[in-house]
């Protein structure tokens, strides 16, 4: 059973794939708004794996985060998450990115568990 308060942190550090210019979302060698999302992500998934169960995953519905301050490359970037609610299905996260000099992006992301061979099947039917 998955209650609020679980929390978690995942690290990734900025490398030549995942800056802006690897990544299509702009021309400079910094940490690109889509990977600190994409970090954001793994975050929470990993932050409830553990706790559902067997056959069962969750995928990504929405996403409210500002990227606020650059990172450049070869510096850590790190990202906390908090399990805020859970409603049915639906979990609903809160997000911070930091960097080592601070703060770099926060919001919310919202997760739906799923059962993830009928979720596969259904999405490969397309």
């Amino acid at each position: 059973m998955l209650n609020s308060g679980l929390t978690n942190r995942c690290e990734v550090k900025v490398d030549e794939t995942n800056t802006a210019a690897a990544v299509g979302s702009g021309d400079l060698q910094v940490f690109s708004t889509p990977m600190m999302i994409a970090l954001m992500e793994e975050t929470c998934a990993t932050c409830v794996a553990a706790h559902l169960d067997e056959g069962m995953t969750t995928v990504g519905t929405k996403v409210d985060i500002v990227h606020s301050a650059a990172t450049p490359l070869g510096m850590n970037v790190y990202c906390d998450c908090v399990l805020e609610g859970v409603e049915g299905r639906k979990l609903v996260f809160s997000v911070k990115a930091f960097d080592e000099r601070g703060l770099i992006g926060e919001g919310n992301h919202e997760r739906f568990i799923v059962n993830a061979e009928k979720f596969q099947l259904k999405t490969d039917s397309k």
